[in-house]
């Protein structure tokens, strides 16, 4: 066996005869290059010739399975597809949105907040979606208190994204939190806290994007272009909020090939 494994795998470090001392010790520091060389072959000697790796099945319970879709967005409905004009539109005013942010945002990021705002901590997933679509969406309860006509109550109905809020969101906070929300929608309905929150932080997504932001943001325009297909009522308003994420992924952010034809 062992002359095998020579033949298909040379020596790299011969050792030929050599004097080593009498009083030569394999598991003392080696004193010189023969004594170092003679004492990797027979620390090599000793490995096994197949390992196996210890594997506890408990810690891979969890994010198993990675599903990734390489196909573009669903057309829209027969009726509801927007022209090329409305989408060009939509990218001029989303632009000039990110410009005026950009200018801004240290006066934006210097403003106190509110003494019942307290932002989550970047990696508070759970946190972040109470904050943003509110425990009622969160919770997925239509239920009104009675007290809720005194005022706003924005733990119930989410934060809106304030500018004085996303300004100060780092760029890891905005792509954690827009996986947090893409992740939420992929299992529930949109909602219009869900549509400004997305249109917020696209607004704060730097270019050029991440690896990660870009397949986020992707898999955000097929999410939409799967969700008015399915509506069924045809809610002009929700189709055309869904038509506007797909045309700032498709279009700003430049993956033309989600872009829906136009009309």
């Amino acid at each position: 066996m062992e002359s095998g494994v020579e033949e298909l795998m040379p020596r790299l470090l011969p050792v030929g005869d050599c004097d080593l001392a009498e009083d030569f010790d394999p598991t003392v520091p080696p004193r010189t290059p023969q004594e170092y060389l003679k004492r990797v072959q027979i620390e090599a000697a000793r490995c096994p010739d197949v390992v196996v790796a210890q594997i506890d099945p408990r810690k891979l319970k969890k994010k198993q399975t990675v599903n990734i879709s390489i196909s573009g967005c669903q057309p829209a409905p027969e009726g509801y597809s927007p022209t090329l004009k409305w989408q060009q539109q939509q990218v001029a005013n989303f632009s000039a949105v990110r410009q005026s942010l950009n200018k801004h945002r240290n006066h934006w990021r210097s403003q106190h907040l509110d003494s019942n705002v307290t932002m989550p901590k970047p990696e508070d997933e759970e946190g972040w979606k109470k904050f943003c679509l509110g425990e009622r969406v969160y919770s997925e309860t239509d239920a009104l208190s009675d007290n809720e006509n005194l005022g706003i109550d924005y733990i119930k109905v989410g934060f809106p994204p304030l500018l004085s809020i996303v300004s100060r969101m780092s760029q890891a906070t905005v792509t954690s939190v827009l996986e947090y929300l893409i992740s939420w929608f992929g299992e529930k309905k949109f909602t219009p806290e869900l549509g400004r929150w997305l249109y917020a932080l696209l607004a704060c997504l730097e270019k050029p994007l991440l690896p990660e932001a870009h397949s986020l943001i992707r898999q955000l325009a097929r999410r939409c272009s799967e969700v008015r297909v399915l509506e069924e009522s045809k809610n002009e308003e929700q189709i055309s909020a869904l038509n506007l994420i797909i045309c700032l992924v498709s279009r700003y952010f430049d993956q033309h090939d989600l872009a829906d034809e136009p009309s």
